[in-house]
C-alpha cells in the first residue's frame, strides 16, 4: 500500500493541529499503530510548530506566509517532511542537537523528533531558502489493519 498527501499550510497555529488530524486520520484508516501514530503526530506537530515560528522571514526580507507538509506511507515506511520559506538552518554542516536544559522554554523540538522518529534530517531548501525537517519511522500495523496486503 501506498498513501501520499501534501499541504500548503498557512504559518498559523492554528495549522498546527488540522495537520496533525489528518496525519492521525490517515494511519488510523490505514491500520496503522496507534503508538506508530501518536510517536508520528507528536514529531509532526514539533515540526510544524517551528515551520510556523521560526518560517518567516526570507532572505530577501519578505514574510512568507506558509510552509508545506508532505507524508508518505509505503509499504512498512511512513516519511514526512516540513518545509518552509524562512532563513533555514546556519550555513554548515548538519545542525546538533543539543540536549535542551529542562527549564529551557525552546529548543525540545528537533531533538524531540530525534528521539520519536527512526531517522531525522535537517537541512535547508536548495535555490529558495528555508528549512526542511524530515523524518522517518518504520510502520508497525494492527491485527486488523483493513488495508494491509495478506
Amino acid at each position: 500500500m501506498s498513501i501520499w498527501w501534501s499541504l500548503h499550510l498557512r504559518r498559523e497555529a492554528a495549522s498546527v493541529p488540522l495537520a496533525r488530524r489528518l496525519l492521525l486520520g490517515t494511519m488510523e484508516t490505514a491500520g496503522v499503530d496507534p503508538e506508530i501514530s501518536y510517536d508520528l503526530s507528536l514529531a509532526l506537530t514539533e515540526a510544524c510548530a517551528n515551520a510556523v515560528e521560526h518560517g518567516g522571514r526570507t532572505e530577501t526580507g519578505d514574510v512568507s506566509a506558509e510552509y508545506r507538509v508532505t507524508a508518505y506511507l509505503d509499504g512498512e515506511k511512513c516519511r514526512i517532511e516540513v518545509a518552509d520559506s524562512g532563513p533555514g538552518f546556519p550555513a554548515g554542516p548538519a545542525p546538533t542537537v543539543r540536549r535542551p536544559v529542562l527549564e529551557a522554554e525552546n529548543g525540545r523540538g528537533l531533538r524531540l523528533i530525534e528521539e520519536l522518529a527512526d531517522h531525522v534530517h535537517f537541512g535547508n531548501r536548495s535555490g529558495r531558502g528555508g528549512a526542511v525537517v524530515s523524518f522517518d519511522k518504520i510502520v508497525k500495523w494492527r491485527t486488523d489493519a483493513p488495508l494491509v496486503a495478506s
